[in-house]
């Protein structure tokens, strides 16, 4: 019954799924869209007919169960109908007419909820409270709020600290209210890589909120289905990715959305002998892919298992120990992205009492990030390296 109510069945029917995804990814018959627009309609049947569905299609068929299901969906943000990397275009407009607009979500059926989202002002203060209160308002909605870069939401810190984190400690009131936060670095800048994880794992105890750094667009549909079918309400932070969005690799397949639930961490599927394991690397979101890559093109490694942590907060202390009692032989690491004195790294320390991973992270830093490409790539690099150093 415990399971049930934290972690509650979060698939659909394949024929649901195929429905729904058929009426997302059609544009009406004569409605004379953007030819770019139209060609990533085009791609996105091509996802079905080829059963690989990418992050954007995972978003939109969260959206699209939960509103066939009655649960009435609102976003908003800068930029947020396109989604500021263009991977959402949950609103499309007419070439020859800008001011006629077509939302496939709200053309599901006669009996869905509605689906809302709109583009706001560069206020994050302002809009995040809005969308607080909203959420406390509706319970039954999933409200959600996107920051255009991960760190934007510093604009609303007030909103966070104070309302976010500590409302049902203070006041016993609970919200649902989902915040998205582009977060992952791939040499853009201090501005544009981090969305201050850190920040948030350090708000975090007495189950107050949820933070989670996922890989896949299935977890990332199981995620926000198991927002609203459980019973109760919790904010949830999301770090949400960049170059993913558009990763030939990450990817899920129909059966990763019409079979199980979310998934808090992830074991690497490649392992058939964990007595040969050496090293275990933990690790969360985006540099998954890196770590994949460079195994499969430079180590060449089969005896390093890449185990990833879905849900950062609350921390899934009985998987991990299973993992570490699976791979009983093998080193432990943890490695981010992040410098060492931000992203998880301070925050596992208190769940790890006895904490004898290895770190592998950038130098502890007064900045999320390098503002110079050539030098990101030599940290990128360096980590890897460490990474499966024999």
């Amino acid at each position: 019954a415990q399971d049930a109510k934290l972690n509650p069945k979060t698939s659909v029917t394949q024929k649901q799924f195929l429905e729904l995804a058929k009426k997302i990814t059609t544009i009406p018959e004569g409605f004379n869209a953007f030819k770019k627009v139209a060609k990533l309609f085009t791609d996105r049947e091509n996802m079905i007919k080829n059963n690989s569905y990418d992050w954007a299609m995972g978003e939109l068929m969260a959206y699209a169960t939960l509103l066939a299901e009655g649960y009435h969906v609102r976003m908003s943000g800068q930029d947020c109908e396109r989604g500021t990397f263009s991977h959402r275009h949950a609103v499309i407009k007419q070439e020859d007419d800008a001011e006629n607009e077509y939302i496939a979500l709200n053309n599901l059926s006669e009996k869905q909820a509605k689906f809302e989202i709109y583009n706001s002002l560069l206020s994050e203060y302002a809009v995040m409270g809005f969308e607080y209160g909203y959420s406390m308002a509706t319970p039954n909605s999933l409200t959600l709020w996107e920051a255009q870069f991960g760190d934007f939401s510093n604009g609303a810190q007030i909103i966070i600290d104070q309302y976010l984190s500590a409302a049902e400690a203070k006041w016993k009131t609970y919200s649902g209210l989902v915040l998205l936060l582009p977060h992952g670095y791939e040499g853009q800048g201090p501005e544009h890589s981090s969305a201050r994880l850190e920040r948030y794992l350090q708000l975090c105890a007495n189950q107050n909120m949820q933070v989670v750094n996922i890989s896949t667009p299935a977890n990332l549909f199981h995620l926000f289905r198991r927002q609203m079918l459980r019973n109760f309400r919790n904010p949830l932070v999301v770090m949400t990715p960049k170059s993913l969005l558009r990763h030939p690799k990450c990817v899920s397949t129909i059966e990763d959305f019409t079979k199980g639930s979310f998934e808090e961490v992830i074991d690497d599927a490649s392992i058939s002998k964990p007595a040969t394991v050496k090293r275990v690397l933990l690790c969360s979101g985006k540099i998954y892919y890196d770590l994949l890559k460079y195994n499969e093109e430079e180590a060449k490694r089969n005896d390093v298992a890449i185990v990833r942590i879905e849900q950062l907060y609350p921390y899934p202390t009985d998987k991990i120990s299973e993992i570490r009692k699976k791979y009983s032989k093998a080193e432990v690491c943890w490695i981010q992205e992040e410098p060492k004195n931000q992203g998880a790294y301070l925050y596992l320390l208190r769940y790890e009492e006895n904490f004898d991973f290895k770190i592998i992270a950038r130098k502890s830093s007064a900045s999320p990030a390098t503002g110079i490409a050539a030098l990101h790539a030599k940290e990128q690099k360096e980590l890897m390296e460490q990474a499966f150093a024999k």
